[in-house]
């Protein structure tokens, strides 16, 4: 058996993923995307891997890497169809509310001026967020008027259709964090919630990369179950779920990703979170 590791640059968490393999003296290469090419319908010799665990920072990269997987029935970790799903809020969005997930009431435009409106229905504050990216950039708390109509000019006048398209959600009041937990499974096998944590902040935006502090969570039943059902709803793999509290004491699902920094949460839960990732890719590759 032979795995893949894809990816760019070598962080703290492909670090203690490629250490876990070798502790478990699991044959591994690393490979690449930036020397990645391939021939649609071709031979390659990514056929040789049992399964490939996807660790691209860039969003294009995995879309692409783990489709071409798919057509050479190599199994990736996390599959096509969830980064294809969580590389897109919208797509997130909708494929969690369709699952039944909760989540914070959320809005798509297609124009300032559609946006403008929508915001002035939903009420302020809200929030804009980019339709793709993470680490918490580019996110927006919209106040008044005055700001949307100055931040839906700016949107336009940049271009692209990744500023003509509006994501806008409801503002959630948050107890000064919120919650990440870290999910494998959920496509071939029952999804397992590995940690979870808080991230506290005095800022409204949460995320470690942020300024966030980790802080253990008790993984409550509620937070468990909706983190499966997350997970699940987007197709499976290694995720991490962002949830959120409200004051009236409910659980809302904001967020997920396919391939999730965890340096944070090593450093304060009492998990092999490397190891558990590996484990999971292990048991993938055994199945084909």
């Amino acid at each position: 058996m032979k795995i893949g590791v894809l990816y760019s640059r070598k962080r703290v968490e492909e670090k203690l993923i490629t250490a876990a393999m070798d502790a478990r003296g699991v044959a591994w290469d690393r490979i690449d995307p930036r020397e990645v090419s391939f021939e649609v319908g071709g031979a390659a010799d990514l056929g040789q891997y049992n399964a490939v665990l996807v660790r691209c920072l860039s969003h294009t990269n995995a879309y692409y890497l783990t489709r071409w997987l798919e057509s050479l029935g190599v199994p990736a970790i996390s599959p096509h169809k969830t980064v294809a799903t969580c590389g897109d809020k919208y797509l997130t969005s909708a494929a969690l509310q369709e699952a039944g997930v909760p989540i914070p009431r959320t809005l798509l435009a297609l124009s300032p001026e559609a946006a403008l409106d929508a915001i002035e229905m939903m009420g302020y504050p809200v929030v804009l967020k980019p339709l793709f990216g993470s680490w918490g950039r580019l996110l927006a708390r919209v106040n008044d008027r005055d700001a949307a109509e100055a931040l839906l000019e700016h949107k336009a006048t940049l271009g692209g259709y990744q500023h003509n398209v509006v994501y806008i959600q409801e503002y959630i009041e948050k107890p000064g964090r919120d919650i990440r937990t870290l999910v494998v499974g959920g496509a071939n096998e029952q999804p397992k919630v590995i940690y979870a944590i808080y991230r506290r902040s005095d800022h409204w935006i949460t995320n470690t990369a942020r300024g966030g502090k980790p802080v253990v969570c008790p993984l409550t039943e509620e937070i468990d179950h909706w983190s499966r059902e997350a997970a699940k709803a987007v197709g499976g793999g290694t995720v991490s779920v962002d949830l959120f509290e409200t004051l009236d004491g409910r659980i809302l699902v904001n967020e997920v990703n396919h391939a999730p920094e965890f340096h944070g949460a090593s450093e304060v839960v009492d998990v092999d979170i490397a190891g558990e990732i590996v484990a999971y890719t292990l048991r993938v590759a055994e199945q084909e």
